[in-house]
């Protein structure tokens, strides 16, 4: 798609689903999209299906050519894309320039490596010839959130498409101009048509496709309810599926930890993408003996983001992604306080226009707690206690979550023994924050959903994984 058609602004033909964008930073509306009917998605669907065929015998070497372009065509259009986020979606304009960068380096890492991931394994089995060997399934649907509107698209494309699976994306509703820029990035790097396709369709038609014949598998970033509604209609029709969903990630501060240090990588981790994300850092239990002490370290270093215009390159915390989501968070924390939870900072709806919420702090975080017990989507810092180590690995296994986990300590020994052994998440980090990178395996356990993406691990997701014999 050409590029000039993300500024179009198109009125909707009758009987069309309509999307409307809108300027978290100051509550205008932006730019209008006209959507795809029932018929058109399953009918769109059904093509990508038949691009499957052609796609799945192309060369690596040819995949990968493609990808690497996919690359190029990604940096060269950087600026355009952040802007496009944060329009939509309120980002910070230079994190979604590096958005856009970390995007690029993943197709570049899959278009280096998954030939050989992908290679047959062979086995010694009494004297046949025998091998494994991974085949790509299909047409892969994937839905996805508006968060990271870019990276977590590229992060199922890019090893699915070099499996040689074609793919559809069902984007979030609220950011259809990404979700055409994505579709156009393959377009532009000289892909065949419809191996990827974008739909602007509502959720409510996601069903529909899942049930069609035409997907083979499903994968999903986004809420626990709607990882449940997928998980169920893919299991319904036989279908893989992968979720990755919400998360309350702990981090653990012990009494040997660098103060100062711990409370920089915790506000760090809690304020990734403005709070507005499932491996930000939430739940921050830190032993008696420096509690008081980390406390205070963390609430000051949360106040170093200060909210500005996101095209400022000296702003650290922009606007939620709608005034219903900040809403939402502020209710929260209300919540919270209500039930005994203390304010060190923040806490307060700022009076401008647009979807703000400041840095936020809260202390005597306990069970009952929406900040204790739920996923709180934004700048919201809860502050545990916890008798010594073994208390802190009780309180943050409690959770019914389990993606993302950290611990804070002098003794690196200690912390990764903990990291690697104690805590109940995906992944763990010693003396930082988590985050995601295409050669490490991506997901989580409990209510954060199963299966993983990047790496080797995601790669082989969405494969026939066939065992071969061939006897003499």
């Amino acid at each position: 798609m050409a590029e000039s058609s993300l500024t179009d602004r198109r009125p909707a033909a009758a009987g069309k689903p309509h999307f409307e964008t809108l300027d978290p930073a100051t509550g205008r509306p932006g730019r209008s999209y006209e959507g795809h009917t029932p018929d058109e998605a399953l009918a769109i669907a059904r093509q990508v299906r038949a691009a499957f065929g052609e796609w799945r015998r192309t060369p690596f070497p040819e995949r990968a050519r493609l990808m690497k372009e996919a690359a190029a065509v990604l940096r060269r259009r950087q600026a355009d894309f952040a802007e496009i986020m944060t329009a939509e979606m309120g980002k910070l304009l230079a994190d979604g320039r590096a958005e856009v960068e970390k995007c690029a380096f993943n197709c570049d890492y899959f278009a280096d490596n998954a030939e050989a991931f992908l290679a047959r394994w062979p086995v010694d089995l009494d004297g046949s010839r025998a091998f494994v060997t991974f085949n790509p399934l299909g047409t892969v649907l994937a839905v996805m959130p508006w968060n990271f509107p870019f990276w977590q698209v590229f992060r199922f494309a890019a090893p699915t498409l070099m499996a040689g699976n074609t793919a559809v994306l069902k984007h979030a509703s609220n950011v259809p101009g990404c979700a055409l820029a994505i579709e156009s990035v393959f377009r532009e790097a000289g892909f065949p048509e419809n191996v990827f396709r974008t739909l602007l369709i509502p959720s409510a038609q996601v069903k529909a496709l899942i049930d069609d014949p035409s997907i083979a598998a499903v994968t999903l970033t986004g809420s626990v309810e709607a990882g449940r509604q997928v998980a169920a209609a893919a299991g319904a029709a036989l279908k893989k599926s992968v979720l990755e969903l919400g998360g309350s990630d702990a981090y653990l501060v012990l009494e040997d930890a660098d103060i100062a240090q711990a409370a920089k990588v915790c506000a760090t981790a809690r304020m990734v993408n403005g709070g507005q994300s499932c491996i930000a850092g939430k739940r921050f239990i830190a032993v008696r003996q420096v509690r008081e002490a980390f406390e205070r370290a963390l609430a000051a270093e949360m106040e170093t983001y200060l909210m500005g215009d996101p095209r400022d390159p000296g702003s650290k915390l922009g606007p939620m992604e709608s005034v219903k989501a900040r809403d939402q968070i502020h209710e929260q924390v209300r919540r919270s306080v209500e039930r005994g939870a203390r304010l060190l900072t923040g806490g307060t709806i700022p009076d401008r226009p647009g979807a703000w919420y400041p840095p936020t702090v809260l202390t005597d975080v306990c069970p009952g707690m929406p900040a204790h017990d739920e996923e709180v989507f934004g700048p919201v810092a809860a502050a545990i206690e916890a008798k010594d180590e073994a208390d802190a690995i009780r309180i943050a296994n409690e959770a019914r979550f389990g993606l993302g986990s950290g611990v804070l300590t002098r003794d690196l020994a200690r912390g990764e023994r903990i990291a690697a052994e104690e805590l109940e998440s995906g992944m763990s980090f010693v003396n930082g924050n988590v985050r995601s990178d295409p050669r490490m395996p991506f997901g989580g356990i409990k209510d954060s959903g199963y299966g993983r993406e990047c790496s080797d691990f995601g790669i082989h997701e969405f494969v026939n994984i066939k065992s071969v014999v061939v006897t003499r």
